[in-house]
């Protein structure tokens, strides 16, 4: 016992998150194998139970069974009991237990908190875990409130309860599940829905020390880099989004052309902000123009912020490799935002995550395109979609072979977790090299 005490304590930080979440995972995969689980009394195959807990510890939204009427209320608890703690963070969980155990938070605990939550400094974290506890908690529990108001008016009172619960929570987690067999297709035209899921899902895709940064400072100019950064980065992305589906629809009898101009408007932005990681549509993805596909795929993978519920590259990262390349066209020595110098390791960092990024969804979108008989735009869609822990899928997989569900279910771990995270984790770092080599210039370009 005292040497698997020992083992545990001696791991890193990248290690101990990874672990975790195998731990979650797996007893979400045993519980959604038991017969209570589905409405057929047989639970799901070892396989689809993987697949399915994954998807939700993820917050993807990917499903191989309907969660509305495959599962049972048990099943479907089951999967937002790990969608709730996929959008609070292993760790986040961890410290909620042990805060109301009334235990002290021990250094190593902070440093691996720091590392889930992506915080600068080990100063501030457990103040800022409590603070994402209380935010997550009021955040769904006000966006439960105005669900209910709207669904109390179509379904019996426990259902629009427990309904309102249900989608705050995976809306806020980005996890993109719905007890709705099309996904939020019946609200197209609705504003009132549709404004509040995507509210819910753009705040926990900012991420929570942006959120708490506005609190406390409410002014622009008084914001950190960081939040300026992402805040900059999101409304950018939303327009282009927006504006990009509506034109790309517009024209499509099968989307926008049935929809009157004002419901054209509200799909227009709710689908170009929900593959920020948010999973959920209100139009069916099968029938986007190509056009739309590659839109979609290109904010699907650029994702949410850092430190929030949503995955992908990050707002953060690809705003630091265009603010690097713009400085470096402008024959500037350092990269500069807002009269502020970003640091080389910050750049490095940010062009390590998008390498490692695009190795993966290549190599997994490769070995798809021999393993499954779709096209190829559908099976590329799919795999970003998983990395990304976004959830939107062109239909295809729930017929996705027994090869493609692991792969995919491995690309939503590899997603959720973090491409070098899962790197450190399974490999040992370099200790730093006090000898620095002489320097010699290679041609770029």
């Amino acid at each position: 016992m005292n040497t698997i005490l020992s083992n545990i304590k001696s791991l890193t930080p990248a290690r101990f998150l990874t672990i975790g979440y195998v731990l979650v995972i797996s007893v979400g995969t045993f519980l959604l194998t038991l017969p209570i689980t589905t409405v057929d009394g047989r639970g799901l195959s070892v396989v689809d139970a993987l697949f399915t807990a994954t998807s939700a510890t993820a917050v993807t939204g990917l499903i191989v069974v309907d969660t509305a009427t495959y599962l049972t209320i048990f099943g479907q608890i089951v999967v937002l009991v790990l969608i709730q703690i996929g959008g609070f963070g292993f760790m986040t969980t961890s410290t909620l237990f042990a805060l109301l155990l009334g235990r002290k938070i021990s250094f190593r605990e902070r440093i691996i908190i720091r590392e889930e939550l992506n915080h600068f400094t080990l100063s501030g974290v457990i103040k800022l875990a409590r603070y994402v506890i209380a935010l997550t908690l009021g955040i769904e529990f006000t966006g439960a409130l105005l669900l209910f108001l709207k669904f109390k008016n179509t379904l019996p009172i426990s259902k629009a309860i427990y309904f309102s619960v249900f989608h705050a929570i995976s809306a806020f987690c980005n996890a993109g599940f719905a007890l709705f067999s099309n996904s939020l297709e019946n609200f197209v035209g609705n504003y009132y829905v549709n404004i509040i899921i995507t509210t819910l899902f753009i705040l926990g895709g900012l991420g929570f020390a942006v959120i708490a940064d506005l609190y406390e400072k409410r002014r622009f100019v008084t914001l950190s880099l960081n939040s300026k950064l992402v805040l900059l980065t999101t409304i950018i992305l939303i327009l282009i989004g927006s504006i990009g589906i509506f034109l790309l629809e517009s024209p499509n009898q099968n989307t926008f052309g049935q929809l009157a101009l004002e419901d054209r408007f509200i799909s227009a932005y709710f689908q170009g902000v929900t593959p920020r990681t948010a999973g959920f549509n209100t139009i069916a993805i099968g029938d986007l123009t190509q056009g739309s596909l590659f839109l979609i795929i290109i904010l699907m993978f650029i994702g949410a912020s850092p430190g929030s519920t949503g995955g992908g590259l990050k707002t953060t990262t690809i705003g630091v490799l265009i603010v690097a390349t713009y400085s470096l066209v402008r024959g500037k020595d350092d990269a500069e935002l807002f009269r502020r110098r970003l640091s080389q390791i910050t750049v490095y960092k940010a062009l390590a995550v998008t390498i490692v990024s695009l190795l993966v969804i290549i190599l997994a979108t490769l070995i798809l395109t021999i393993t499954e008989n779709f096209k190829f735009i559908e099976i590329f869609f799919e795999t970003v979609s998983a990395y990304a822990t976004v959830g939107l899928s062109t239909g295809i997989t729930g017929d996705l072979s027994t090869i493609g569900r692991i792969l995919i279910t491995i690309i939503m771990f590899t997603g959720r977790v973090g491409p070098l995270t899962l790197a450190m984790a399974l490999g040992e770092r370099e200790r730093s090299n006090k000898v620095r080599y002489p320097e010699e210039k290679i041609l770029i370009g």
